[in-house]
């Protein structure tokens, strides 16, 4: 049931150790619940409570790590971290599909943030937006002196343009700052540059200024991924005609999505299912790569996929993606927190554009596995092979029971569901 009540006045005064005991007091949590919390792991709980407030431990999830990545000739071992299970197996399977046309090819935009300046009660919001661009110079000019580290280092504000819309409030002008920001994901740097020169638009428009802050619809700084997979490569047996069909089927299925919203979203997660995984383990902003993503989704258009696939003229699949992808390797979590900083180790990329790059093929790649299977032998066949183990420990399998009852159930070929393993479980130990 619920805590009497919520207000922890001083709770986060507290060191995480007396936040812990408070919170266990009050929820009436076992010392097993409480210790979860504690359990050690990469992340220090100093470290936890430098990154965000009224820490009182850490969570744990598994990294795992997909293969067959070769993305512009170079190869990649990629760290995804996430709970549900075939995401990984399915990546490494599709990537290692394309290697006889040379693997992915990437076509990125370069790192352009978009900062907005919400500008109210302009008197001519027409003449106020000609004054910004008739000052574009002078407003690019101020933004480029609050971080000269980032124009030495190539980036900076490229360029300023202003709109209006019409909202229930009125007519507004709205003013987007274009910021490269080079291997950052620019959040601080666009933020501080449009507080900069809010006070300068104010003056050149006679209007007031309220929101100042980067949007993360990322439409200057798209990543392109594309691939060409052979019908021998598509069939699991290197059979040319079989391959064909699963191409075939796969493009019904694509064509689907493309149609249709509500199969599009689901569509759209599984691609997700590998750009946020990935995104987590290199300690990006995924939430913002989320929104992104979705919102780009449906960008001047109807709801749709953010993949392409068709067939050449040869019989080839060829796939590509293009979404904004706002990541970086400067500041942020990549660098207070020592798994992030491993797995940005282990992929070997040194730049914000090879990040993007190898995420954006793993959510092509992604989106082939689940539509190739969606095509054959359907979604939950695969998946419910690999998440057997979780629910044999569910059944409550221990030790190598857990595998035992797993291998039983794969070898069987049959449909795996609790109950199945349930009744596994016990025939395993009544032998």
């Amino acid at each position: 049931m619920p805590v009497d009540s919520s207000r922890l006045e001083g709770f986060y005064k507290l060191s995480v150790s007396e936040r812990r005991e408070m919170l266990a007091e009050l929820a009436g949590l076992t010392p097993e619940q409480v210790g979860a919390w504690s359990a050690s792991g990469e992340l220090s709980e100093e470290a936890a409570d430098r990154m965000i407030e009224n820490v009182v431990g850490t969570y744990s999830l598994p990294i795992g790590v997909a293969t067959n990545f070769v993305v512009d000739g170079d190869h990649y071992l990629v760290p995804f971290v996430l709970e549900e299970p075939s995401v990984v197996a399915a990546a490494s399977n599709m990537a290692k599909r394309c290697h006889q046309k040379g693997g992915f090819v990437s076509n990125n935009d370069d790192p352009v943030m978009i900062g907005q300046i919400q500008v109210v009660d302009c008197d001519n919001p027409v003449s106020a937006m000609e004054s910004i661009i008739d000052n574009k110079q002078d407003l690019i000019d101020s933004c480029n002196e609050v971080d000269p580290i980032l124009v030495k280092f190539g980036g900076g504000c490229r360029d300023i343009e202003a709109k209006i819309i019409e909202t229930e409030s009125g007519s507004m002008v709205i003013v987007h700052i274009l910021v490269d920001c080079r291997d950052a994901m620019g959040a601080n740097a666009v933020n501080t540059m449009a507080e900069t020169i809010a006070p300068k638009i104010e003056g050149m428009t006679g209007g007031t200024v309220i929101l100042r802050i980067i949007s993360n619809l990322a439409v200057h700084r798209l990543a392109r991924v594309s691939a060409v997979f052979t019908p021998e490569e598509m069939s699991d047996k290197g059979d040319a005609v079989q391959g064909a069909e699963v191409i075939e089927g796969i493009l019904q299925a694509y064509h689907f999505a493309k149609a249709d919203p509500f199969r599009a979203t689901t569509h759209n997660k599984g691609i997700m299912n590998a750009i946020s995984a990935i995104a987590i383990a290199c300690g990006q902003d995924w939430r913002a790569i989320e929104s992104g993503a979705h919102s780009f989704a449906s960008h001047k258009r109807v709801y749709g996929s953010l993949t392409h696939w068709e067939s050449d003229s040869a019989g080839n699949l060829v796939g590509s993606i293009e979404l904004p992808m706002a990541v970086g390797l400067v500041g942020g979590a990549v660098r207070v927190h020592p798994a992030a900083q491993a797995n940005v180790a282990l992929m070997g990329i040194t730049t914000a554009d090879e990040l993007a790059k190898v995420m954006a093929a793993a959510g092509l790649v992604q989106n082939l596995g689940a539509l190739r299977a969606l095509a054959t032998v359907g979604i939950q066949a695969g998946h419910m092979k690999l998440h057997v183990r979780n629910m044999a420990v569910t059944a409550g399998a221990e030790g190598g029971e857990v595998d035992a009852v797993a291998a039983r159930l794969r070898a069987q070929g049959g449909r795996i569901t609790q109950k199945a393993v349930e009744e596994e479980l016990v025939k395993l130990r009544s032998e």
